[in-house]
């Protein structure tokens, strides 16, 4: 039995819905208003699929043409730029954090070159992955589009880019965007998208934004059995429900959500590479920003002092001080002056706060979410062996790297460590675009199971399913 608090009672209207969530018993109020407009956007995904079947393979190219035209034409993307202003300056006002938000000359850059990629990338619509011969006839696994795939994303602009990239193997896509973007949102999709799906000649529901600000969007578009895939991403929690949300709309799920990476450090760790990985780590805070580090207590008098330079590094790159946990216990290593309080810059602006401060073993999970001071977890740890086995158990099992000059101790290291995304550097390189060539659509760990069938790169390519095409040659053929 669930008992309906008062204020969501009263705020209930008739058309409403509400979306108990069976794992944790959470009651998401949707308005008739927010499920309304999802279901609009599922429609027109739906009926552009049906569509897609004949679009051709020039036309969707010719799309990622126009949509890149329409981002590096100054004229459009003065008026997505005024509106993106628009959405920074509201988030600054609300002492949220703008550092995924602001659209910058590299994320347009970024997202140019994203949709030219797309462009260019062959399309694997009708690729035949298997053809078995029998007497008198045969049969071929072909690939042909999965269906509308519904998206969740963060408060980034340059997810338009990411998203359309279903298109390249006969998809479509509905999607919802942080409320803090919505504004740069609508704008993109008036001046440059809608205007690249007409000239292409595609339905305009082959790109769809539920045009809602409000979460209630999220969980309406997830809660909509007819979806071929739902897509999240954000931050862990949030992500959470939205998966729980669509696999009880009997929906397949690719989720993004808890990230941060580990870097060990091996027993011949050199001074120099290691510093390199920690400080190439902490360029800015996204997924696969170094998160812990984790140290022999045997090479802590050597390697400690290069950990805390390569941090204070990384931190001055950024014109700020750095923030650093370490285990409980394990502080004796780290100089004193590490722990006075010094400003330290979030969302909200500089906060005055020990630089350091200790956590207990079982908070290594804990993903920082920092704004401009890098903010890692140091541990010590006995051996490498110990550093896996603290992975395995309480990290997001997303990225290990391993800074050693040892082979064998690489090769145990990538035996036993449970993640997809495995290195000997700087964890930054773990993103579709910088090590596939192919714009990602998400990243996934392993926290709920390693992932059948594909790697933890999600692409535009990589979502399809399998037609079976059977080819008669003996008309008389009968079992």
């Amino acid at each position: 039995m669930t008992r309906v608090p008062a204020d969501l009672a009263s705020a209930f209207r008739p058309g409403d819905r509400l979306v108990v969530v069976q794992t944790t018993g959470d009651l998401l109020h949707i308005p008739s208003a927010d499920w309304t407009t999802a279901r609009a956007a599922v429609d027109v995904a739906t009926q552009a699929f049906r569509q897609m079947g004949t679009v051709t393979d020039h036309a969707i190219s010719r799309f990622y043409d126009e949509f890149a035209r329409g981002l590096s034409d100054q004229a459009s993307f003065q008026l997505i730029a005024a509106a993106n202003r628009a959405d920074v300056d509201l988030a600054r006002q609300r002492g949220r954090s703008v550092t995924r938000l602001v659209l910058s000359d590299k994320m347009r850059a970024d997202m140019i070159d994203g949709l030219h990629a797309w462009r260019d990338a062959p399309s694997s619509r009708g690729q035949v992955d298997e053809r078995i011969e029998h007497h008198g006839w045969s049969v071929e696994l072909r690939r042909a589009g999965l269906g509308a795939v519904g998206f969740v994303f963060e408060a980034r602009p340059n997810v338009f880019a990411d998203a359309t990239g279903v298109l390249r193997s006969g998809n479509t896509v509905v999607f919802r965007i942080g409320s803090a973007a919505i504004g740069t949102a609508r704008a993109i999709v008036a001046h440059a998208l809608d205007p690249a799906l007409d000239a292409a000649g595609l339905p305009r529901g082959a790109v769809t934004l539920v045009d809602t600000s409000s979460r209630a969007g999220g969980w309406a578009l997830f809660s909509d059995s007819r979806l071929a895939l739902a897509v999240a991403r954000g931050s862990g929690p949030a992500v959470a429900q939205l998966g729980t949300v669509a696999r009880q709309a009997g929906v397949p799920v690719s989720l993004h959500g808890t990230g941060g990476a580990w870097i060990v450090a091996g027993s011949c760790a050199d001074t120099e590479r290691f510093a390199a990985a920690v400080t190439h780590s902490l360029d800015r805070k996204v997924c696969n920003t170094l998160n812990t580090c984790c140290i022999p207590a045997g090479q802590s008098e050597r390697l400690v002092p290069v950990f805390l330079g390569a941090l204070r590094s990384a931190a001055q790159r950024r014109g700020a001080n750095p923030k650093l946990h370490v285990v409980a216990g394990q502080d004796h290593g780290v100089p004193a002056k590490w722990f006075e309080p010094v400003a330290i810059t979030r969302a909200e602006g500089p906060i005055v706060e020990p630089g350091t401060e200790t956590l207990s073993l079982d908070e290594l999970g804990i993903e920082w979410e920092w704004e401009e001071s890098p903010e890692v977890t140091l541990v010590m740890v006995d051996s490498v062996d110990e550093a896996i086995d603290l992975f395995n158990a309480m990290s997001p099992q997303f990225a290990a790297s391993l800074v050693s000059a040892d082979p064998a101790e690489q090769q145990q290291f990538y035996d036993r460590i449970n993640a997809p995304f495995v290195g000997n550097g700087f964890t930054r390189w773990v993103d579709g675009q910088y090590a596939l060539d192919r714009p990602e659509l998400g990243l996934s760990n392993w926290q709920l199971g390693r992932l059948l069938g594909r790697g933890g790169v999600l692409s535009g390519d990589s979502v399809f399913t399998l037609r079976t095409v059977a080819h008669q040659t003996d008309p008389d053929l009968a079992r």
